[in-house]
């Protein structure tokens, strides 16, 4: 999940960066322009979607070696926001992320594979309920350039990847409301080194 996310960083951006800048490139998420979305069965009726508000991550980006670069996610589980409050409050109970007991999530990257002039499958190690499993995020990058409004260099991609929440240890309501859970990301990231041009 989140989203999570930031690993396209790691073998789509350097077409785009001058290969004159550091080896390592550090970002951070711009929280305002980036949404970490899931989207799961409800009963038949529909496909209900959930966010979570609040993650920390961060990117080292080495453009030679990207072997070397670093990815490191967390998602703080009583963020959720199902646009319920009485949704909320069960999605954060025993039956579903139990915050008390688990109030993290944590994706690491493990694997970067491009599949494309803008394309690329990122695997990493994914922890839900303190069960830990690969997951593989499809990932397109959108566009990287200097912002027109903060004048900071950006990047933007977006990312879905499928899981079953069984698979993590969380059961309630099976089959009734499905196992498969999308996850989708959309990510504006800004680059911290160096100055805010390109």
């Amino acid at each position: 999940m989140r989203i999570l996310l930031t690993l396209a960083l790691l073998m789509i951006l350097p077409p785009v960066m001058k290969t004159a800048q550091a080896a390592t490139e550090r970002y951070e998420f711009d929280k305002a322009h980036t949404q970490i979305l899931f989207f799961v069965n409800h009963l038949g009726f529909s496909m209900s979607q959930g966010e979570f508000h609040k993650y920390d991550g961060s990117v080292e980006f080495d453009q030679e070696n990207p072997e070397n670069s670093k990815v490191d996610v967390t998602i703080y589980t009583d963020s959720i926001d199902m646009d319920d409050e009485k949704w909320d409050a069960h999605m954060k109970n025993a039956d579903f992320f139990n915050i008390g007991e688990y109030p993290k999530m944590t994706f690491k990257g493990t694997k970067v594979e491009v599949t494309g002039d803008n394309t690329a499958n990122i695997t990493g190690k994914l922890t839900i309920l303190d069960t830990t499993n690969d997951v593989v995020l499809n990932t397109t990058f959108n566009k990287a350039g200097v912002h027109p409004f903060s004048k900071r260099y950006v990047a933007g991609f977006s990312a879905t990847a499928n899981i079953k929440r069984s698979e993590f240890g969380m059961n309630y309501g099976i089959p009734g409301v499905g196992d498969d859970v999308e996850i989708r990301l959309e990510v504006e990231a800004m680059r911290l080194d160096g100055d805010k041009t390109e």
